[in-house]
């Protein structure tokens, strides 16, 4: 008696995409600058991948 629904799963910080720079703000200061983990509480694999992430989005000059 299973419905078959579909569960929508929020995306973790390393599916972001680059080109949807509204979902990185949380993780650059008002500046744009890169908060660290210490504040972002992500692990380390994690916080690789926004950063890399918020770099590639700067680099084609989306706003942060």
């Amino acid at each position: 008696m299973s419905t078959s629904e579909d569960k929508q799963q929020s995306l973790t910080p390393e599916q972001f995409p680059f080109t949807a720079p509204q979902l990185m703000s949380r993780y650059v200061t008002d500046t744009g600058k890169i908060l660290p983990r210490k504040y972002t509480h992500l692990t380390s694999k994690q916080q690789r991948a926004v950063t890399r992430t918020i770099k590639h989005s700067r680099n084609n000059l989306l706003a942060l």
